[in-house]
């Protein structure tokens, strides 16, 4: 891309056709799945998927010189909202007052069959 002024973070995962983390103007933004540290999807119970996809959302951000307590917004998308109560208890294991604002939103179906959860973050860096 020709935007000089914005700063792609490739994804580890070297058949990624998204950047793990975008930055402009000191803001960044990712999006983050169910990821293991090994590179895995975590296809199991809610508290599984979304343990692993905030840890990932967190070493991301920290890659890209940010961190988890910079985060400004959170959007949650999971495929059944009866499934926001666990997310939120482990949400509240990543995340402290003051509370990033947020949006859980509810979708048919995410990029993987059995993917219950994925989050899109803005945060600031340094």
């Amino acid at each position: 891309m020709a935007n000089q002024d914005i700063t792609f973070i490739a994804d580890p995962d070297p058949e990624s056709i998204s950047s793990d983390v975008t930055g402009f103007a000191g803001v960044l933004v990712s999006t983050q799945i169910p990821t293991r540290a090994d590179g895995s999807l975590e296809l199991g119970g809610i508290v599984e998927q979304s343990e692993c996809t905030l840890q990932a959302l967190k070493v991301a951000l920290e890659r890209a010189g940010s961190s988890m307590d910079r985060v400004l917004h959170l959007t949650i998308y999971l495929t059944d909202m009866a499934d926001r109560p666990a997310f939120n208890e482990v949400y509240q294991r990543f995340f402290s007052k003051p509370w990033p604002v947020r949006a859980a939103v509810g979708v048919a179906a995410l990029a993987v069959e059995g993917m219950r959860v994925e989050v899109t973050a803005m945060a600031a860096k340094g």
